[in-house]
């Protein structure tokens, strides 16, 4: 079975399957992992909207979020990495290098 070029952008990640005290560790983690251009489809049981404010506040502009789904029980959400040419990706390199959480926590996630 082949799988279309354009899908291979796109990689899936349930956080439905992931235990709540290490789910936004996780999720930073896979972002980071993440090249220009590439995709990564989120699932969810609610509308992470704590979340989103702590992507935009560690990512800015460097991950687009478009809702793909947004219903009472399922929430999808796109979230496409994007470096501007003018922007150093390195600026992404220290977090990755040092744990989904940025070492620190800087994410801000209370483990909890």
């Amino acid at each position: 079975m082949h799988t279309h070029t354009s899908d291979l952008s796109v990689f899936p990640f349930d956080a439905r399957g992931v235990a709540k005290r290490f789910r936004h560790a996780a999720i930073f983690g896979a972002l980071e992992s993440l090249n220009h251009g590439e995709r990564m489809r989120f699932v969810n049981d609610h509308d992470p909207l704590p979340l989103l404010g702590q992507i935009e506040q560690r990512y800015g502009g460097q991950v687009l979020i478009n809702y793909v789904e947004r219903s009472p029980q399922q929430v999808v959400i796109d979230f496409t990495i994007h470096v501007a040419d003018s922007e150093p990706a390195p600026a992404q390199a220290p977090a990755a290098q040092q744990g989904g959480c940025g070492g620190g926590g800087g994410c801000g996630c209370s483990g909890g």
